[in-house]
């Protein structure tokens, strides 16, 4: 009984710190999501939303982004924490660090400085006008493409450090073993290294759609007004039109939709690598 108590005294000011900063601002989300103006309980800011092809499109927009953005994070995060993990621990050092510092500097100025780089004149459009590419200066500003390479750019640490934390745990003599018995490179990681990289794997791929999804910065300034996204669409609504009730039914169906997202993610997860 005196071990509960000091086990409830220790955990108390954690709980009551979650319940203030987290269960609080939730409950008051839900309560004002089905508020109407007459102050009593409606569903039309739900129906708004759903009803809307406009907004339709904007929640269409943001899976298609989010899923292409994880897929590319874990395509790419997948051969980067291999690399790390193979390398000498000096040269892991360094790469982790090198994967580390942006996460140092700001989101906002990591964005304003791929709108430079992806602006009219800018380092990518230049080039490629340079070398014959396109016909004509052009920009990636206010595009897919250019919300996709910000979010990558932003997402890519998280994915690759998630997967190198398991690719180390891996022993090195079962590719030993797979090349002795006549397997390619190629081979040996698609058949050993990549399902029991698996679990890190679905964790950075989790990360990043879930990160992705909810990002308001990077969409914002790199796609503009005409490229809204979930997030996006809620900011103005509780800021620009001054509409929080339905602000607040838009942050209830991104929660859901991110929960319904995620439930067979995490048991498909779950049941094949505990």
């Amino acid at each position: 009984m005196r071990d509960r108590i000091e086990d409830i005294a220790l955990a108390g000011p954690g709980i009551l710190l979650l319940a203030l900063a987290f269960v609080l601002p939730l409950v008051e989300m839900l309560r004002l999501s089905i508020v109407g103006a007459d102050g009593g309980v409606t569903a039309e800011h739900f129906v708004r939303f759903l009803s809307d092809p406009y907004y339709l499109g904007v929640v269409w927009r943001t899976i298609y982004l989010s899923l292409l953005i994880t897929i590319i994070c874990a395509a790419v995060g997948f051969p980067l924490a291999y690399v790390m993990a193979r390398v000498s621990p000096q040269m892991r050092l360094w790469l982790i660090v090198l994967i580390i510092l942006p996460l140092m500097t700001s989101v906002v100025v990591r964005t304003f400085g791929w709108m430079v780089v992806l602006g009219r004149g800018g380092l990518i459009p230049f080039s490629l006008w340079k070398l014959g590419f396109v016909g004509r200066n052009f920009t990636l500003m206010h595009t897919e493409a250019a919300i996709v390479i910000g979010m990558v750019q932003v997402l890519l640490p998280f994915t690759a450090l998630s997967i190198l934390g398991v690719v180390m745990k891996i022993d090195r003599r079962l590719e030993e073993a797979a090349r002795t018995m006549g397997a390619s490179f190629l081979a040996t990681l698609r058949s050993v290294v990549l399902p029991l990289a698996m679990p890190g794997i679905l964790a950075g791929s989790l990360l990043a759609f879930t990160l992705s999804v909810s990002s308001f910065v990077t969409p914002s300034l790199l796609g503009g007004v005409r490229l809204p996204v979930v997030a996006s669409s809620i900011y103005d609504a509780a800021t620009k039109t001054l509409e929080w009730n339905f602000a607040a039914a838009q942050s209830v169906i991104l929660l859901i939709g991110v929960l319904l997202a995620l439930t067979p993610y995490i048991r498909l997860s779950g049941r094949r690598h505990g």
